[in-house]
């Protein structure tokens, strides 16, 4: 019913946000990753948007782009993941992070948004594993388009190291996975090599 919106930002706090369209706030729930984006109030924004249909309320949700929108409506047709709980995997993972987890059945990643348990994250991991339309290789390489391989150092290593922190790992957790990996594999494959340790 709603694809967009485009109008003047009147309200936002840590979960939502309103937009003033033709004299009308629309209110709208979003990810932490949206509301960092969003402009100072009173400036012009412009979301994608999910209308939620339920027999006691409509809920109207608001996206930067439709990759977050796309990934939003994948989490929520998985049994038993509702609005919240999507909402609180995309505030935590971007949805590359998110392709990139699913791709290799890290469950923990996606354990690290609040109120998502294990069982919720296996099949989160299970029912997407063949609809996110992104592989690891492609996931990874926007991952450090995106600076979240942020390392002083160059190589493989360090961008693999990178990648484990922004999928939800310490520093420390992902340089231990790392230890004594043979430095001539891809980065791709010693992230491989990292998870395995990682969920062993």
């Amino acid at each position: 019913m709603y694809y967009s919106l485009r109008g003047k930002l009147i309200f936002s706090d840590e979960t939502s946000f309103a937009i003033e369209c033709g004299g009308v706030g629309y209110l709208c729930f979003s990810t932490a990753n949206t509301l960092k984006r969003l402009p100072k109030n009173g400036e012009e924004a412009f979301v994608f948007t999910y209308l939620n249909v339920r027999e006691d309320a409509m809920d109207l949700f608001g996206f930067h782009d439709k990759k977050e929108l796309e990934c939003f409506k994948q989490l929520i047709s998985v049994s038993g993941v509702g609005p919240k709980a999507a909402l609180a995997i995309l505030s935590r993972l971007s949805p590359e992070a998110l392709a990139a987890s699913v791709a290799v059945g890290d469950v923990k990643s996606i354990t690290q948004a609040q109120g998502v348990g294990p069982k919720l994250a296996q099949r989160v991991v299970l029912e997407l594993k063949n609809k996110l339309k992104i592989d690891l290789e492609e996931a990874v390489g926007i991952l450090k388009e995106e600076d979240l391989a942020a390392s002083n150092d160059a190589g493989a290593l360090s961008e693999a190291t990178a990648a484990l922190v922004s999928l939800g790992y310490t520093r420390g957790e992902a340089q231990n996975a790392l230890k004594g990996a043979d430095k001539s594999l891809s980065t791709e494959e010693l992230i491989k090599v990292g998870l395995k340790k990682l969920m062993s």
